[in-house]
């Protein structure tokens, strides 16, 4: 097997060998662009490594040949001492990962090889401060160094001058600055920083391999559900600096920009730094538009190279690069991660450019973007307390009280929380931290800086760069304008206009939901423009779904708004929602009934209040089918606490004041009571055992049709029947149900045709599917239950006790109640809707667990060959949209 891949022989569709990054180096070189020489060591290498803990025998060798072609081409040999070919070392997995090592620059300088650097370069000052950036990055890096211990000795060789920023440091200064930089490495690291420069370069490629599973990979990994055996690519690339002065500089650039989607020049340009000065946000830069005027010739070849690329890719494409005394070159691109506002505007646009078709448009979205541009916004017209304004990074409105450093952010959101996340910047190290909070804020950095790239990948608001800021992370505070913020004070960040405010600010609904309200129509003259695209992408999803999407609703007022965000018809409707409030005390009639009359006229007394809920609900959903589920939780649900109950017996009996009701409810409520009642007696059992109860909510489904029908509407009531694990369960409730059904047709003189199912939410139904397809007419999977049921979870329990570990050990990518455990769950899935259909091929099959609005899970029922989704009204859309990704997937591509 081969291992390492010249830049000259790989393209951007070899990303599972050669990592993005690598792909993506490669697809340039082939391009015809000026992409520095390198090679690529592929994530084979990487596998072979972290399986066996030592590096593929072969990789050596390979590595020499690659490396000594690459000296070739360069006329000079790795850290050489009168004119030393120095490489850079980056991490580059198949998905762009903040979570990663962070990049080594300068690996080859030494004590020798910096003085031939200098000579060279005919700059003393550029190659002490590119020998001071290797040993701080390497020893960071590589050799686990704190970072901070650098830091601080840079802030006072700063201090020492009186200057600000690192640029202002002279070549003497920047000399003790590395023999300073040194003795912490051997202080803190126990061993001298390496002179070899092979040596260098290969402990630089062990780090890397060694970073796929580092803490802060794994957590990003289980965040955006990357999967865990991919490995990751390591790219060594020969450098260039844009260190050389002020005709030299380095700068991320985006054909479009990330946050709104617009078309212009965006990016952030540094003159006289090398390529992390840029992302890690430690010096404020110019907008890359500044750099046509800085240096003419680079930017027109940028534009035109831009213009290239996104062509090429079509899309919005993601730039770095880097110019050495006048010359441009491109050390990465990708196509870029963007806020879920400029995914669906970039989307529409390339559409109308005609570089994609409308399938390919459904891929460059998802359900979690759209649910993102869902999210309340600050209100423009409320009185507040404006702090500051930086660059808005990230959008969206974020509230929490102000934390300074990653551990106090995870703290405290653990504890139920909101935070917001200050830094002076960010980096990797914080990315946990970043994941815990609900915004970000930083007082250094731009649009292209980690703390705004990560936020953009995670739909995190974040405000960049507000430089008026001063924070403090050691007293935990930040100053402006001589107002102090103290860590625990509550602010206000708005991620789409870079404003940051003292206290919470107020939200309101965002217009994309004002949309699907019916309240803001996407063919006005003045509609957003956001609105617009959301529109068109959802006609798109609409135009390809299989898929029917159905709401969650027990009232009308619920099935009128599924209705608006288009809802094709009820998939559950919850009738023990119906008994609660007033009406509680008449269930308590039925409990505490004694004799067969007590329940009869228990019942008597329900049926007209359940008619007239049903009666208004096939109104609101006139001519769409409403999924009934009879009752299906154990009985004790509606009856008082036992502890609370139990106190009040007790005082009222110490005070003589005997209570006869309160003393048969606590009878009936220890008659009741169950060690685990979600296996107890509850859902068809109910039916079985107490009689009339099903028989009285089939006759209030009947008679409410009937005088739909008589009033001219169309009601299409289907009753389920819940947690069924036997035919014969079904069989008696069925034959009962069909009864009472024959009987109010003849009483009304309305034919009724109403359908009769079952809720497949235990392992033996979903088993004996075949069987129960005899006396159903549909199925619909209650996937909360079924996961229950399978993992012998019960949800209240466990997600509050031992989920948090589980997912943090990796046990779980993601809660099995948030998306459907496919190999588990989603088996017992298939295989049913396989079994029913060979007993009845037009056997009707949905889903109404909460998995039903899961975008992941969508794909899912797709594939497996279900009717229709079922979710609350709030996720309707994404099910819409992710129904359409699903239909239209086999012709896009991937685009994490």
């Amino acid at each position: 097997m081969k291992f390492v891949f010249d830049f000259t022989e790989g393209n951007k569709d070899l990303k599972d060998l050669l990592g993005g990054k690598g792909a993506n180096l490669a697809e340039m070189t082939n391009l015809g662009l000026p992409v520095p020489p390198g090679f690529t060591i592929s994530t084979e290498a990487c596998k072979v490594y972290l399986d066996s803990g030592d590096e593929p025998a072969a990789l050596r060798d390979e590595v020499s040949a690659h490396l000594t072609a690459l000296e070739k081409k360069m006329g000079k040999k790795l850290g050489q001492a009168d004119d030393p070919l120095l490489v850079s070392v980056r991490s580059g997995a198949k998905f762009s990962m903040p979570g990663m090592m962070d990049t080594v620059l300068n690996i080859g300088l030494s004590d020798k090889s910096v003085q031939g650097l200098a000579k060279q370069a005919g700059d003393d000052r550029f190659a002490w401060d590119s020998y001071r950036r290797l040993i701080q990055m390497f020893g960071k890096t590589v050799l686990g160094v704190d970072g901070e211990l650098f830091e601080e000795a840079l802030e006072k060789a700063k201090d020492a001058k009186k200057v600000t920023v690192d640029t202002d440091l002279d070549a003497a200064e920047l000399k003790k600055l590395v023999t300073r930089f040194k003795k912490i490495v051997k202080a803190e690291a126990g061993r001298d920083f390496p002179q070899d420069p092979r040596e260098q370069m290969d402990l630089a490629i062990h780090a890397v391999f060694d970073s796929w599973n580092t803490e802060r990979a794994k957590l990003y990994r289980r965040q955006e559900r990357i999967p865990h055996d991919l490995g990751t690519a390591v790219n060594v690339c020969s450098m260039v600096f844009g260190n050389l002065g002020p005709d030299s500089g380095t700068g991320v650039a985006f054909t479009r920009d990330p946050a709104s989607g617009h078309q212009g020049v965006y990016g952030d340009y540094l003159q006289n730094a090398q390529g992390e000065d840029v992302v890690a946000g430690i010096r404020n830069t110019v907008p890359l538009a500044d750099l046509e005027r800085i240096d003419k010739k680079s930017y027109d070849q940028l534009m035109q190279i831009m213009e290239t690329l996104e062509t090429h890719y079509k899309d919005l494409c993601d730039i770095e690069f880097t110019i050495e005394r006048g010359q441009l070159w491109m050390l990465q691109t990708r196509v870029g991660k963007r806020t879920a506002g400029a995914a669906f505007r970039i989307a529409t646009q390339l559409v109308d450019q005609g570089l994609i078709d409308e399938a390919e448009a459904l891929q460059r979205v998802n359900g979690a973007q759209l649910a993102q541009l869902m999210f309340p916004r600050f209100d423009e017209d409320a009185k507040v307390k404006q702090l500051g304004r930086g660059i808005a990074a990230s959008p969206g409105a974020a509230v929490g009280k102000a934390v300074f450093d990653s551990y106090t952010a995870i703290k405290w959101s653990r504890s139920g929380e909101k935070v917001i996340l200050i830094r002076r910047e960010t980096n990797p190290d914080d990315l946990d931290g970043m994941i815990a909070a609900e915004g970000i804020l930083t007082s250094r950095g731009g649009k292209t800086s980690h703390a705004a790239v990560v936020a953009r990948g995670m739909g995190k608001t974040c405000v960049c760069g507000a430089e008026d800021l001063e924070v403090d992370t050691k007293r935990r505070r930040l100053t402006v304008n001589g107002h102090v913020v103290e860590e625990g004070d509550v602010v206000s960040i708005d991620g789409s206009t870079g404003k940051v405010y003292l206290g919470e600010v107020p939200v309101v609904p965002s217009p994309v939901v004002e949309y699907f309200e019916g309240r803001m129509h996407a063919g006005a003259d003045d509609a957003d423009e956001l609105v617009q695209a959301v529109h068109r992408i959802m006609a798109f999803a609409d135009g390809k779904r299989r898929l029917r999407v159905r709401a969650n609703a027990d009232n009308a007022e619920d099935a009128l708004r599924a209705r608006r965000f288009g809802a094709q018809g009820i998939g559950l409707c919850r009738t023990e929602h119906m008994f609660l409030g007033e009406r509680r005390e008449l269930v308590e009639h039925l409990i505490l009934a004694d004799t067969e009359e007590e329940r009869e006229n228990a019942l008597k007394e329900l049926l007209p209040l359940q008619k007239r809920d049903f009666v208004e609900l096939f109104e609101a959903m006139d001519g769409l089918p409403v999924t009934v589920r009879l009752l299906d939780p154990p009985l004790h649900e509606f009856l008082p606490d036992i502890t609370e109950l139990s106190v009040r017996v007790a005082l009222a009996e110490s005070r003589k004041d005997h209570n006869e009701n309160d003393l048969r409810l606590l009878q009936a409520v220890h008659r009741l009571h169950e060690q685990n009642p979600m296996l107890g007696l509850r859902g068809v059992r109910l039916g079985l055992v107490i009689p009339g109860l099903f028989t009285m909510q089939v006759r209030a489904i009947a008679e409410a049709a009937a005088e739909r029908k008589e009033a001219k509407g169309d009601p299409r009531a289907e009753i389920m029947i819940p947690l069924v694990g036997t035919v014969q369960e079904l069989e008696i409730v069925r034959e009962e149900a069909e009864q009472v059904i024959a009987e109010v047709e003849r009483t009304t003189g309305v034919h009724l045709k109403l359908a009769l199912g079952t809720m497949i939410e235990l392992p033996r139904a979903a088993l004996t599917a075949g069987q129960l397809a005899e006396a159903a007419e549909f199925f619909s999977f209650g996937t909360n239950d079924l996961t229950q049921t399978v993992w012998g979870f019960s949800r209240d329990d466990v997600e509050a006790s031992f989920f948090t570990a589980y997912l943090e050990k990796g046990i779980f990518g993601v809660s099995p109640f948030e998306t459907i455990d496919k190999d588990g769950v989603g088996k017992l899935v298939r295989d049913a809707v396989a079994a029913g259909r060979a007993t009845r091929p037009d056997l009707k099959l949905g889903v109404c667990g909460e998995h039903g609005g899961d975008p992941e899970s969508v794909h899912f029922f797709h594939e497996v060959g279900l009717d229709y989704v079922s979710c609350s009204p709030f996720r309707i859309p994404v099910a819409r949209l992710e129904a359409g990704r699903a239909a239209s997937s086999s012709t896009g591509s991937d685009h994490r």
